[in-house]
């Protein structure tokens, strides 16, 4: 009888893979994914450290599972991912039902946990190296873990996947929590890559996005060749069956014109880019240790735009951070508003223990003064978002069509007709109404409406055939 597994994923795209990576290696030992954690003999919680909020999350989730554990003290409970590394033992103690807590660099090891917790071996912590005490190839063994089974059920959509091509990261923000929980910065071989990006392109994978901690640090040395982002992104253009290629999140410092001129020349490189500027403060940035100041970062962006000069650009902001002053967050709001963002992703300092920034800062802007900021800039940024999607309206664009929207079972149907949804090259949301066939399929998109968030098209085309659908011209 198949075993059932409920897994439930929160955080970044890097989480998002890791889940994908642990239901495949799980599938191959008989478990099947069911959509209830009621259901299931074994329930896995995928977890981010990065905000204070998503770890509550993760603990008000496992609060609900202590009556259905008491009720089948067989269940197996586990927590996995970023928060199981920073947490560690004290998950146990919030939480002594749970069975397992597995770090990210040991996320193989769960088919082999999870047989050993059903045979009646106690609670199991497998967690990596701290990156004080020890030798940093310790360090980079204890965090290192590929799979490269896959399960298109997992991915955003069939017709697209993530492939990681570095893990860690060595930049040391002192906000960020990602070092210390995913460890020193490694990059994967070049060959392992290629492999894995054919095998997705023979499972009718169409667009590719390469994932990193600071993806455009991206170096490998193998021998004497020394292979780049760009080198990558060149050779992975190659793979038939792969249309589209994209990659985050980029580091501002790391943004070479090598790269940016293979993203401007190469047909499947998306002219989308993500590279946070968190702050528009050069005292903010030096507190943030993020290495750049916010000159440099405008020569960056204006070097986008030179290499690329089509390029769509998105940023993160943290609001609130120890010692922003309203002059400092003024000068935020005045570079969101010169660079003109696609989008930025904006949030609220949350302080990390065990960061540099908790150490030596005091989080000493209030709360309110914090969601004030934070609703500020948002109505900014997406000021911005409206008047430039408004500049698409008529435009004709090729998109991807990843499947049904979130709305399209609210959404009157016409026929076979429903509400799709897609993207476009330069990474805007477009919808339009569809046939179902029409999924996995790269469109010609005509906008006639458009908000802040989501351009809205239509697409013609007519029926030649019983399962192919033809463009009209």
């Amino acid at each position: 009888m198949a075993k059932s597994l409920y897994i439930e994923t929160v955080g970044c795209q890097m989480n998002l893979l890791d889940s994908e990576l642990v239901v495949a290696t799980l599938r191959h030992r008989g478990y099947e994914l069911v959509d209830r954690p009621k259901n299931a003999d074994v329930i896995l919680f995928n977890t981010c450290s990065v905000r204070e909020h998503a770890e509550e999350k993760i603990y008000s989730a496992l609060g609900r599972l202590k009556y259905i554990k008491r009720q089948n003290p067989r269940k197996i409970i586990g927590v996995l991912g970023c928060m199981a590394q920073n947490h560690q033992k004290n998950v146990f103690k919030r939480a002594p039902y749970v069975d397992l807590v597995v770090g990210p660099g040991q996320l193989h090891q769960i088919p082999d946990l999870l047989d050993e917790v059903a045979g009646g071996a106690p609670q199991r912590l497998e967690v990596s190296l701290d990156r004080k005490g020890f030798a940093r190839n310790e360090i980079e063994q204890s965090f290192e873990s590929y799979d490269p089974l896959r399960t298109p059920e997992m991915r955003p959509s069939p017709y697209q996947a993530f492939v990681r091509i570095q893990i860690g990261c060595d930049k040391f923000c002192t906000y960020c929590i990602v070092p210390k929980v995913r460890g020193p910065e490694q990059c994967r071989p070049p060959e392992a890559i290629f492999a894995e990006v054919r095998q997705l392109a023979t499972e009718g994978c169409r667009e590719i996005t390469l994932l990193g901690q600071t993806v455009n640090s991206y170096q490998y040395q193998g021998g004497t060749t020394t292979t780049r982002l760009s080198d990558l992104l060149s050779q992975l253009s190659d793979i038939e069956g792969i249309e589209r290629l994209k990659f985050v999140t980029s580091y501002p410092c790391d943004m070479t014109d090598d790269l940016l001129q293979a993203v401007g020349s190469l047909r499947k490189c998306s002219h989308y880019l993500h590279v946070p500027a968190q702050s528009g403060s050069d005292r903010i940035l030096k507190r943030m240790k993020r290495g750049y100041t916010v000159e440099q970062y405008r020569e960056m962006f204006s070097r986008i735009l030179h290499h690329i000069p089509d390029a769509t650009i998105t940023s993160d902001f943290i609001v609130g951070f120890s010692g922003e002053t309203e002059a400092d967050f003024a000068l935020t709001k005045e570079l969101v508003e010169e660079c003109r963002f696609k989008n930025s992703f904006i949030f609220k300092y949350s302080e990390r223990p065990g960061t540099k920034g908790a150490i030596h800062y005091a989080d000493d802007v209030s709360e309110v003064v914090k969601k004030e900021r934070n609703n500020e800039l948002l109505d900014i940024q997406n000021t911005i978002s409206y008047e430039d999607n408004q500049l698409r309206v008529g435009t004709q664009y090729e998109v991807l069509v990843e499947g049904p929207s979130k709305n399209a079972h609210k959404e009157k149907s016409s026929g076979s007709l429903l509400q799709l949804t897609g993207r476009t090259m330069w990474d805007h949301i477009v919808v339009f109404e569809g046939d179902r066939r029409l999924i996995g399929q790269i469109l010609p998109v005509t906008i006639y409406e458009a908000n802040a968030f989501t351009l809205f098209g239509e697409v013609k085309t007519e029926h030649v055939g019983p399962e192919v659908y033809q463009l009209s011209s």
